[in-house]
């Protein structure tokens, strides 16, 4: 049973906007949850992540000012909003999850460092 559930993506055109979501069981606990893709023949990358203890927030250059990650307590789900969005940010978008990760710097935000995956979501940039 998946303990993560992407949604939101899909087709935009170039300067487009959209909001992922991810979405977790009350019953359990993640400290720090993460954004990630991967574009095909490449490497999964990170992209933003958040702390639970403090709402603290980090993320990758490619993705500085154009992408917001948040959390809303009270619905279990973290959001990736992703405005002027770019040809390059064709992927497939993960959430990830860790119950003890804090992610001090973009160097936390590593599939090695994340325990729990959702099953991803394709975001198509495109005219």
């Amino acid at each position: 049973q998946l303990q993560l559930v992407e949604s939101g993506g899909g087709l935009v055109q170039p300067g487009g906007s959209l909001r992922l979501s991810c979405g977790f069981s009350a019953s359990n606990y993640f400290h720090a949850i993460g954004w990630f893709r991967q574009a095909p023949g490449k490497e999964r990358e990170g992209l933003s992540c958040i702390n639970s203890s403090d709402d603290s927030t980090t993320y990758a250059d490619s993705v500085k000012g154009r992408f917001t990650i948040s959390r809303d307590n009270a619905k279990n789900t973290v959001y990736l909003q992703m405005n002027d969005l770019k040809p390059e940010d064709t992927a497939v978008y993960y959430c990830a999850a860790d119950r003890d990760l804090y992610c001090a710097d973009y160097s936390s935000i590593d599939r090695v460092n994340f325990a729990s995956w959702g099953q991803g979501t394709q975001v198509t940039v495109s005219s």
